[in-house]
């Protein structure tokens, strides 16, 4: 069965909603039910697939996807979390992940067929490991203070960049990557996420109606999905959906208010050997 990788680079807020909440925020995003990781949800990942091959008019989009009667050829995972934009006090933002979300990624990545595999950094908690060439000793992340030390990840730096669209954005890798214990990273996706209060006005009084608010995924997070081909025609697919003119994707909710969009790079394994032999 041949797989793919579907990087996604968020170039809006996105909001893979869940529902309503019980708690102060009134529309949470999606979150993993062990690891509270947000999530896009595999069915909600795969109707935002169909509606791009529909707008591409693509011809065999019931054969790929399936109908209510039987399934498609194409297997979509969820959308999992790899790195997330924090804030720093002291710097720039960084986007920090940790080993167990880069251990994910290297099982995904074997099955996939898809090799260099990243090696996996181990990190005490309220430390920090980081690729950029010059040492860092210390580091602010919201208010939280982390110390450096430990190996360089610049090797990490180099299988992540396909997952990224854009080469400038590619770049930014190396300067602004930082792994972090399993339970530091957990706060911030916890917490960390931003808030956004929105309202319903009354068309001619301009009162409030309705205050409500919603938590999402800041611009630059970068997330990936499995697809799975039944046949060896099926992954060939992605290609007709994200051409290099159009490699955009428009998942979660608020697509009327300019939210949940992506920019979307395939990794193949055939593509990366025919990388290989140039």
């Amino acid at each position: 069965m041949k797989t793919a990788i579907l990087g996604l680079l968020a170039e809006t807020p996105v909001h893979p909603g869940s529902g309503r909440g019980m708690g102060v925020v009134d529309l949470p995003v999606a979150r993993e039910a062990a690891t509270d990781y947000p999530v896009i949800v595999g069915s909600s990942l795969k109707g935002a697939l169909l509606d791009k091959a529909k707008a591409t008019e693509l011809a065999e989009h019931q054969q790929r996807f399936g109908t209510q009667e039987q399934g498609g050829d194409l297997l979509i995972s969820d959308g999992r979390l790899l790195l997330l934009p924090v804030r720093s006090l002291t710097s720039s933002y960084r986007w920090a992940t940790c080993p167990h979300l880069i251990e994910r990624y290297r099982r995904d990545r074997g099955r996939a067929g898809l090799a260099p595999l990243p090696e996996v950094p181990q990190v005490a908690r309220g430390r920090f490991l980081s690729a950029a060439p010059e040492r860092e000793e210390q580091l602010f992340l919201e208010e939280r203070h982390f110390t450096g030390g430990g190996e360089s990840v610049g090797a990490l730096v180099e299988t992540l960049k396909p997952l990224v669209l854009h080469a400038d954005t590619q770049a930014r890798l190396q300067a602004r990557l930082v792994v972090l214990h399993d339970d530091d990273f957990a706060w911030f996706a916890r917490y960390g996420l931003s808030i956004q209060a929105r309202n319903f006005l009354e068309e001619t009084t301009k009162k409030s109606r309705n205050l409500w608010y919603e938590e999402t995924l800041p611009p630059d997070t970068v997330m990936y999905a499995l697809v799975m081909g039944r046949n060896n025609e099926a992954i060939g697919a992605l290609d007709t959906l994200f051409p290099e003119n159009d490699p955009y994707l428009q998942a979660g909710g608020n697509e009327t208010v300019g939210q949940g969009w992506f920019g979307v790079s395939v990794v193949r394994q055939d593509a990366q050997e025919e990388q290989a032999k140039s």
